[in-house]
């Protein structure tokens, strides 16, 4: 973990020598990347909000009424909230900062092991330009995530619910964020953090973690991601090392056709043996494809498939599932979108499950290999 330290130091001093002020080529907002406010006015509070409301049914909805292997649209046969929010965001030429608090049932239950007075942060971040006159930012608090190409905000994406490649991957991060453009093209981000997608740390290691954004066009994003890990806790005392990769493309985001795709693989070392020291690697990895086509300039039509394996529970046994069983699945979704207005969104989407492993419980508690969702989504910002 030091020697990485070290390599991330080193590399934060290059990229300072070469830097010319360049700013990063803006056509492409990354997705991963939330933000309410479209316009920065410097030395200006700007306010903005997001409500995100839908109904869904699951066919395979297991006790208390969640849907498995999930955390946003979770709820089943019930008129819920996904999320709701203020964004609350100040910017001067050298100093922001950024508080959103948020609410709902993905706060519940992707928040659910911080302690209660952490739980409502989608974002609570300051951040001061190190570089006067340089695009160059370091950014503390809870922070947006950079890893797999959609983010928490449904609004965001081309479909209404998220991937699994999302669900198991961090939504938000805790530590510091050093940020610089290195051309017109490349824009670099290095993390130091608490861990995988937790405020209030759980041992006395740190992580790291790269981002390297390329634009070779004003239609195309290329985003490389890396994560470095120590994740044993009380929960978890037999993970050690955690190594993480993803790439992900976003191509013509605002465009009559839009698509991205998302691939990702993750190494989790593990003590086998109580009390020795034997390991074991544990590993994962997903694959995803997403498309919309728009029909008018109202309404558009949207496709995802995805591959997803955790044979070894490293990731997907946090996330309402049964017990001892490693998440193998293919999914497939189709989602209609109708904008009403530049402010309002109405979406219908259903999602079907293949699982190799049987990892879906029926109403009687027996495993089967499929699994159906069906959730309409209404959300509106300002």
């Amino acid at each position: 973990m030091k020697s990485t330290l070290c390599i991330i130091i080193i590399t934060a001093l290059a990229t300072f020598s070469v830097l010319k002020g360049v700013e990063v080529n803006a056509q492409i907002v990354n997705p991963a990347v939330m933000d309410t406010v479209d316009v920065v006015l410097p030395g200006k509070l700007m306010v903005g909000a997001y409500v995100d409301a839908y109904f869904g049914y699951n066919e395979r909805a297991q006790s208390g009424g969640d849907q498995a292997y999930g955390v946003s649209f979770e709820r089943n046969n019930e008129f819920a909230i996904n999320m709701a929010y203020l964004d609350v965001k100040y910017v001067a030429q050298d100093i922001r900062a950024r508080l959103v608090p948020g609410f709902g049932t993905y706060m519940a239950a992707n928040y659910n092991l911080e302690p209660i007075q952490l739980r409502n942060f989608v974002e609570a971040s300051v951040g001061f330009r190190i570089w006067r006159g340089r695009n160059v930012w370091l950014d503390a608090g809870v922070i947006g995530s950079p890893y797999t190409n959609e983010s928490a905000i449904s609004r965001d994406h081309l479909m209404l619910t998220r991937s699994l490649a999302a669900e198991y991957a961090p939504y938000y991060l805790t530590g510091v964020k050093l940020s610089a453009p290195l051309s017109t093209k490349f824009n670099l981000a290095l993390y130091v953090l608490n861990g995988w997608q937790n405020i209030q740390e759980t041992n006395k290691q740190k992580s790291v973690g790269s981002q390297l954004e390329y634009r070779p066009t004003d239609k195309l994003l290329i985003n490389w991601n890396t994560y470095i890990g120590y994740e044993e806790s009380i929960l978890t005392p037999q993970q050690r090392g955690r190594y993480f990769s993803d790439i992900y493309l976003v191509y013509n985001p605002q465009g009559k056709l839009s698509a991205t795709a998302c691939l990702y693989g993750g190494l989790q070392q593990v003590q086998d043996t109580v009390g020795e020291r034997v390991m074991k690697v544990n590993r994962w990895a997903c694959a995803n494809a997403i498309g919309r086509y728009r029909l008018n300039p109202k309404t558009s039509l949207s496709g995802r498939i995805e591959w997803f394996s955790d044979p070894g529970a490293s990731v997907s046994s946090n996330i309402n599932m049964p017990l001892g069983c490693g998440l193998q699945t293919w999914s497939g979704s189709l989602c209609l979108n109708y904008r009403y207005n530049d402010l309002l969104l109405l979406r219908l989407e259903g999602k079907r499950f293949w699982g190799g492993n049987d990892p879906f419980h029926d109403q009687d508690g027996n495993a089967v290999a499929t699994n159906t969702y069906l959730v309409g989504g209404i959300n509106i910002i300002y």
